[in-house]
């Protein structure tokens, strides 16, 4: 609901263009939802290792743990089921962002890569270069338990007054380079007589700081699969023996074989199909 939000209002700057920016892009959830943000003149750039060889040990060893099955195929199958062209995807450390992105230029930028600290304070470091005047920077996993090296980097650049702070909600950080004050207000304009979300104000650093809860919220509908995904081949039924679980069977090579968002969509299309 917030990406939604923040995606959409434009502080009375709705002609004025602006690229999106994700680094860190795993199998490509968050990135279909915000490809269907992206307007004409605009540009998605898609930053992620995938499965290509971490910078360094630490790296490494994240990757190895948190992202064992993570390809670059799995992210551009799944993403291409929802969306007619790709994004520029970069394929790299994210610390290249911000010479191959244009300075200046993203209107929203979403960080979750590495949870290092020494890399999320480089990809902060990104954000401001390619930033446009006004614009909202997201931060996965800012209070995670299993991710102090990015509340240390967050909160280090609140501290140091660099990154002002606009809202949090239970998992993401929203805040920008700029004056927070027209977002914060707009944001309190709309959150104000909703009975699906509460929200607070409170004051931390010196700055200002929005939290916003869920109170049974019904989020944006997710976006839709382009075209039904393909009957899968069912083995030939023989007459002696056993009947085989062909369902089961389908399953267990869905699971195997296919990215997540591709076995949902088969899943949710073949439910449809039998109802």
């Amino acid at each position: 609901m917030l990406f939604d939000w923040f995606l959409t209002h434009r502080n009375g700057e709705e002609d004025k263009p602006g690229d999106l920016l994700e680094l860190g892009a795993f199998m490509g959830k968050s990135a279909i939802f915000l490809g269907g943000y992206l307007r004409e003149g605009e540009e998605f750039t898609v930053c992620d290792l995938f499965d290509s060889p971490a910078p360094d040990d630490s790296n490494l060893a994240e990757m190895q743990d948190s992202y064992p099955t993570l390809t670059r195929r799995g992210f551009e199958t799944n993403y291409l089921a929802f969306h007619e062209a790709l994004p520029t995807v970069i394929q790299a450390p994210t610390f290249v962002v911000a010479d191959r992105v244009r300075p200046a230029s993203c209107r929203f930028v979403h960080i979750d890569a590495s949870h290092l600290y020494e890399h999320v304070v480089q990809d902060i470091a990104s954000s401001r270069v390619v930033a446009a005047p006004g614009a909202v920077v997201v931060f996965d996993d800012y209070r995670s338990e299993h991710c102090p090296g990015v509340a240390a980097a967050v909160w280090a650049a609140v501290a140091t007054g660099e990154l002002h702070l606009i809202c949090v909600s239970a998992s993401k950080l929203y805040a920008t380079w700029d004056d927070p004050a027209p977002h914060q207000s707009a944001l309190l304009g709309w959150l104000d007589g909703r009975k699906d979300l509460w929200h607070g104000v409170d004051v931390v650093a010196g700055q200002s700081l929005v939290r916003i809860g869920d109170e049974g919220v019904v989020p944006p509908a997710p976006p839709k699969p382009l075209r039904p995904a393909p009957e899968p081949a069912v083995a030939p039924v023989h007459q002696s023996g056993p009947r085989p679980r062909v369902a089961t069977a389908w399953r267990r090579l869905a699971k195997d074989l296919l990215p997540p968002v591709v076995t949902r969509a088969i899943v949710a299309w073949r439910r449809r199909r039998r109802g």
